[in-house]
């Protein structure tokens, strides 16, 4: 559910730039709605009530949103104040690479890597598989930074939007998928444990 709100603004992002520009009335203001610019506007409004909301229900929003939030709303301004879409194409690439920054960080300022902070609640693993992990997830945000700043620049503004919305998360999903094999046995272990707990009970 969290993943999904946090999806929410990048949908609204995609919806307002596929409209034809044109200016409409609202309580007296007239506004262009449509496009790149419009829909930069957009990005920034409804990510600051979407976070805003979630910190009101949650007391809190992990690191993570924060650099989101700080993000969206930093190259946002920049590009509606300059009206230079080059603002807005260097987020993805930046934020990513403040992600990397952090899971690299965490292996010398925590004792545990920032991978296993986010998913050590939901199973139990050897700490070298956490640090196998949080290293996997570090080259995957440079990369994914890296890709992000080469479709920007180089492709189409059609293309380069697509790619932010869509294939951004593809490519997470895709990258997630294919640790489960490492996670797998464990999660089973950990299945196996809780069905032995309740056969010895029935059994006692």
């Amino acid at each position: 559910m969290k993943q999904f709100l946090d999806y929410i603004p990048l949908l609204v992002f995609f919806t307002v730039w596929t409209m034809d520009e044109r200016v409409v009335s609202i309580a007296g203001f007239e506004r262009t709605v449509g496009g790149i610019f419009s829909a930069a506007e957009v990005l920034l409004v409804v990510s600051i009530l979407v976070y805003g909301t979630l910190f009101l229900v949650q007391k809190r929003l992990d690191k993570f949103q924060w650099i989101t939030l700080g993000g969206v709303v930093f190259f946002c301004t920049l590009t509606i104040t300059f009206q230079s879409v080059t603002f807005l194409k260097w987020k993805a690439p930046i934020v990513n690479w403040i992600f990397a920054s952090i899971f690299f960080a965490s292996r010398f300022i925590s004792e545990k890597p920032a991978i296993e902070h986010m998913m050590g609640h939901t199973l139990e693993a050897p700490k070298e598989l956490w640090h196998k992990l949080n290293n996997y997830w570090i080259y995957y945000f440079i990369v994914l930074g890296i890709i992000n700043l080469v479709v920007a620049f180089t492709l189409s503004e059609a293309a380069w939007i697509q790619f932010k919305v869509f294939g951004n998360l593809i490519l997470t999903f895709v990258f997630v998928f294919a640790q489960m094999p490492l996670l797998a046995k464990y999660i089973e272990v950990e299945e196996d444990e809780n069905t032995s707990d309740s056969t010895s009970e029935e059994s006692v």
